[in-house]
Formats: structure tokens, sequence, C-alpha cells
């Protein structure tokens, strides 16, 4: 039976990305050693980080100025990070979901943090609108995509002081204004590679600017001067990384991924908004993740939720378990994500509303 994969994260990447590296980790480019156990300064190596960076510049259309760096510690660490090397006395947050809360929780140990809006009082199941941004903040943080909650900001927002966000669910599934931020990161286990590496592109000339010490891996100065090669960097997910960029830019690039984004989505949201026995946990259409989909049954059948659970498991439906804050349902469409899974969980729905409804 085929899966279908709409895992969260660690998700679902494209099979040529998983066929590549694994011809890598039996041999490297014909040396008859795995990508697992060569040098990451071998000299075979090197060119793999260049293009990945060369990629990333390319495909974001990243300005000069910028460095894109590939660390470890998922973009959790980057939740301190950002503040060590960013915040001198005040820093403004959108609160957003969890991932933004725990960015928020870092922060507040090097400086002031305005949280400027929540949407915490309906359990994140909107984007606040209408808030002000504090201009003497040292910058303000957004996070793009709530995989929990099934919110997204589609676009790149209007802010009077420099912005960092946390990209590490919807990176390369749409074009952005790089030289909006001094700073965009995110964990590589939704659309780029798998988990153990940590994209981050930074400002260079934002860098340097706090008073503070900096512990010298926690100081991004550090690993732009090195290239990311300070220690030893997680080689096997870098090389995925590349795969994927590769990949993206063979299918037509960004924007082709976002064409796909949205044209999955509005599949599936149409057939939640259809179906009468599921509801989307995001009512404002314009508030809804592409990324992450999430619903719940309606109340009058709710206790069919294991039930369908059950169904579409059997069908091949593979992670579409709801985050237990939020409970029901979400399937996680990301760049690899193919249409015809999306077409197979809509069948699911289809087939189990016949089964339980009078159409």
């Amino acid at each position: 039976m085929k899966k279908h994969n709409f895992n969260a994260g660690p998700s679902i990447l494209p099979r040529e990305v998983i066929e590549n590296t694994a011809k890598a980790i039996l041999d490297f480019n014909g040396s008859g050693l795995s990508l697992m156990e060569i040098s990451h300064r071998a000299k075979d190596f090197q060119p793999v980080v260049d293009e990945a960076v060369a990629l990333f510049k390319e495909l974001l259309n990243i300005p000069e100025g910028y460095s894109v760096l590939f660390l470890g510690g998922g973009a959790s660490m980057e939740f301190c990070m950002v503040p060590y090397n960013f915040l001198e006395k005040k820093a403004a947050y959108l609160n957003t979901g969890v991932w933004a809360k725990k960015a928020i929780k870092e922060a507040k140990a090097f400086g002031e943090v305005v949280e400027v809006a929540s949407s915490a009082d309906t359990t994140y199941n909107y984007i606040p609108k209408g808030y002000d941004i504090p201009a003497d903040a040292d910058y303000f943080h957004v996070t793009t995509n709530n995989t929990i909650y099934g919110t997204e900001l589609k676009q790149d927002l209007d802010s009077p002081i420099p912005m960092i966000a946390d990209m590490s669910s919807d990176i390369f599934s749409r074009p952005i204004d790089v030289s909006k931020y001094i700073c965009i990161y995110g964990g590589a286990q939704k659309n780029l590679a798998p988990a153990g590496v940590t994209f981050v592109i930074v400002k260079n000339e934002a860098l340097g600017k706090v008073s503070r010490y900096i512990p010298t891996m926690l100081n991004y100065q550090t690993h732009v001067d090195g290239g990311s090669m300070f220690n030893t960097p997680p080689v096997v997910p870098i090389y995925a990384a590349l795969q994927t960029l590769r990949w993206i830019k063979a299918e037509g690039g960004v924007v082709e991924m976002e064409r796909r984004a949205i044209e999955r989505a509005e599949m599936l949201y149409n057939e939640i908004d259809r179906n009468k026995m599921f509801v989307a946990t995001v009512a404002d259409k314009e508030d809804r993740s592409r990324m992450n989909i999430c619903f719940v049954m309606a109340p009058e059948y709710k206790e069919l939720e294991a039930d369908f659970m059950k169904f579409a498991t059997e069908r091949g439906m593979v992670g579409i378990k709801g985050h237990r804050s939020v409970g029901g349902f979400r399937a996680s469409c990301y760049n690899a994500m193919p249409k015809e899974s999306v077409q197979a969980l809509i069948d699911c729905m289809q087939e189990f509303e016949k089964q339980h409804t009078d159409l």
C-alpha cells in the first residue's frame, strides 16, 4: 500500500533527495568512503557547502551583504542565539504559538521584551493584526508559520525596525524579501533536510552591535568567519539540503513551490469546508497555513474522531493526528508533498462522510 506522509516534522522529502543521499552514504563521490565517515574538511565536501550556500542565495534572491550558515542545535538554539547577538536593550515579539512563546522566554534573559500582540486567548487560531511595533526596539521577531495551530504569515510584514523570523516550516515555500530581515533561521526538518542542521541567513553589518560578551559558539560572527566550519558541521543533513535545493531549482524555484502550495491547500481546505463531518480550526482564510492544515470533527461527529483516524490510517495516511494541544487532525503539506497524496486524503474524507451521513 502506498503511504502518504503528512508528518509535521521530520517530514516528507523528495524521493530523489532520499535516494541521492542514500547513495552518498554508501559511497561519496566514488571515494570508497561513506558520506558519514568523511572529514568535513575533505576537498570533496567543501564544494557541497559552497553550492548549498550559492543555491540558498539564488533561490531566495538574497542580497549582497548576507551570509548563509549551517549550524547545529535546531531552531530552539536560535531562540537563544538571536537575542545573544542582536538584543542590546529591547526587542519586540509577535506571539503566535508555542515556538514564538519559547523564543520570547529565551529573549527575556537578555533584555526587555515587548509582546506586541498575542493570539493565545483563542489557542492561537488566528494571526494578530493592528498592533504597534515599538520604534526603539532592536528588532521585531515573528514566527511565519505555526505548525501546531495551522496559521501562517504569507507575506513579509512592513516594520519600522529590522525584522527577524523563524521560518522553520515555510522556508522555500514562497518568495521572500530578505532585505527586510537581519536574520532568518529555521530547523531543516520540514522543507529542507533531515533533522540535524539549522539554516541561518544573517545580515553581516547587523552583527557586532551588542556590548555583551558572546560565547564563541553562540556568536554568529564565529560562523560567518569560519564558513560554517568552525567545528564539525552535520555533514549528512547538509548534503541532503543540497539535494533538496537542487530539486527546488529544477522544479521551478520558490515561485513554483508557492503555486503548488496554494493548489494543495485550496484542495484540502475546500473539502474541509464542504464536508459536514469536519471543521477547520482556523476560521479566517487569510490566516490559514498552507503548510500545516489543521481540522477537527464537527461537534455532532466528535465521537467518530478515533474511527476516522483508523479509517485513514488503513488507507495509507501517515502522521495526520493533530497536536495534543489542538486535537483533531493535521495534514502537513510541505514542498515535497505530491498533489496525489492530498487527493488521497480528500477521497478518505469523502468516503467516510458517505458511510456516516445522509448526503
